[in-house]
């Protein structure tokens, strides 16, 4: 679907449709209009010879030296050279189109003062599918992602690399076959390109995207292993949650109760009085990190839809304001958080996990998932597999944001590593599916063994499982089953059937 950018409506989701589904940009006329009012201005001031920061001085540490008129435009081409400082491999395709759809957006404010073509060029880039390559390392999330957005920079002036119609190749040669031509940057163009934290902010907006698919999944998984476990359910009642009032958490019991819902398999008797806190303290856990989902989308929508720059251009009032809208720390605190939930999140799925695979915890289910015991080892090593991801999410959900270390000669005494925690969350989340993949494959043959009618949700989990991934009967290399699963969670489709199933999960 298109999605059109006025500065004020961008939220997570139209940033992955144009960032993963590749969906056509537009500007409304109404933020094209600011776009020349608040260059305008800004060419004025130029003219005047004004003092602005960024355009008419250097910047950082340089920010006091004062250029001559001569200087100013040539400033912003070697202002963008020096600053795509990078260094390792390149970020991917995905969140490199999310910052410019992001940062396109910040211009519709026009408080950026960068020319109507600057914003243009980035438009009809994503539109017509030329991708920068940045380097993923080299950001510390203030002033903004300036060596990732300086690569981009470089490539709508037709130097460095892009990717094009799935190639890798020079930035002239795919603006040529695009029918565009390199920007020659003015003054200001180019600090409105890359004074910002719209890189951070876009594997941000994706991740919550994706970690708002995991909660689901999570749930789904959480109901096959109760079932599975012959758990009591008694602990989902919804009056018990609602008694103490956190949403997220009456949010998971219903999910529960509703994936559940008509099983026989939990019609068995011999169940405890009391599960384990890692079965029945779920919707307390998972309801915690839910709600705090909900706090990092906020926040992360909010700086979609702010302007991050400095200086910052007030045309109504013929105004410059020089200040820190580019500092990353707003985006960086929230997706600590979303991190340091998800790690939790991990280890309360395996060890779910492992009272599917130890007979001593499993209500009468075999050893390690296996009906053949010794000749065979069943779900035994996946477990392991497991351990090394949770192990993994916990040593990354150490906090970066904390991490400052001065830059520009103490000019920037306080840098948000914000990058650094979006890196690491990202990392957290996909570990995250590969810990729960594993989990819904034992679930899957344990309920299998236990040979009754689940609940309907559980049910179509299972039946779509099923279609990819066979049931255990002699011990095979279970890699390929592992990786399927995850790519069966990516792709959307066991999360379908489930919700035709029982309807949309809260």
């Amino acid at each position: 679907m298109p999605v059109e950018l006025n500065g004020n409506e961008l939220n997570i989701h139209d940033v992955a449709s144009v960032a993963r589904n590749r969906d056509n940009v537009s500007v409304s006329k109404d933020a094209w209009q600011r776009i020349e009012n608040c260059r305008t201005m800004i060419q004025s001031k130029i003219d005047n010879h004004e003092i602005m920061y960024g355009v008419t001085t250097g910047i950082g540490e340089f920010s006091e030296v004062v250029l001559a008129p001569e200087q100013v435009k040539e400033f912003q081409r070697y202002l963008i050279y020096s600053h795509a400082a990078g260094i390792g491999d390149p970020m991917a395709e995905e969140v490199v189109r999310g910052a410019m759809v992001g940062r396109i957006n910040v211009h519709c404010h026009g408080n950026s003062g960068g020319r109507p073509e600057v914003t243009e060029q980035m438009l009809n880039m994503l539109n017509r599918g030329i991708s920068p390559i940045a380097a993923a390392k080299g950001s510390v999330g203030a002033c903004g992602d300036l060596s990732p957005m300086s690569q981009i920079a470089m490539a709508m002036m037709g130097e460095g690399e892009v990717i094009y119609d799935g190639k890798r190749m020079p930035a002239d040669a795919a603006l040529e076959s695009a029918g565009l031509q390199p920007l020659v940057l003015q003054a200001r163009d180019g600090l409105a390109i890359i004074n910002g934290s719209n890189m951070l902010t876009a594997m941000a907006a994706l991740s919550i995207c994706d970690v708002e698919n995991w909660l689901k999944y999570h749930d789904i998984a959480a109901a096959m292993t109760l079932e599975a476990l012959n758990a009591n359910m008694t602990p989902y009642d919804a009056k018990l949650h609602e008694l103490r009032g956190f949403a997220g958490s009456q949010e998971v019991a219903s999910n529960l109760r509703r994936l559940t819902e008509g099983s026989e398999i939990l019609e068995a008797s011999g169940k405890k009085v009391q599960d384990a806190y890692s079965l029945r303290s779920t919707p307390q856990v998972i309801g915690a990190v839910r709600d705090s989902v909900k706090y990092a989308r906020e926040q992360v929508e909010i700086e979609l839809n702010g302007v991050g720059d400095n200086p910052v251009f007030l045309p109504d009032e013929n105004r410059v304001i020089t200040g820190a809208n580019f500092q990353g720390t707003p985006i960086a605190l929230p997706m600590e958080m979303v991190g340091t939930g998800m790690s939790m999140s991990a280890v309360l799925s395996e060890r779910r996990l492992n009272r599917l695979t130890n007979s001593a915890l499993s209500a009468g289910l075999p050893p390690f998932l296996t009906e053949m015991a010794g000749m065979h080892s069943g779900l035994m090593v996946a477990q392991y597999t497991a351990c090394a991801l949770v192990a993994e999410t916990r040593i990354l959900s150490h906090p970066a944001a904390n991490q400052s270390i001065p830059a520009a000669a103490d000019q920037e005494d306080f840098v948000s590593m914000g990058m650094t925690t979006t890196q690491k969350t990202r990392q957290i989340i996909e570990n995250c599916f590969g810990v729960l993949a594993i989990e819904m494959i034992a679930a899957a043959q344990a309920i299998d063994i236990r040979n009754g009618k689940p609940g309907a949700g559980v049910h179509a989990a299972h039946q779509v499982i099923r279609k990819y991934i066979e049931h255990l009967d002699e011990d095979r290399p279970l890699f390929p089953d592992n990786d399927r699963m995850v790519k069966l969670l990516m792709s959307g489709e066991l999360l379908k059937a489930v919700e035709d199933a029982v309807g949309t999960l809260d």
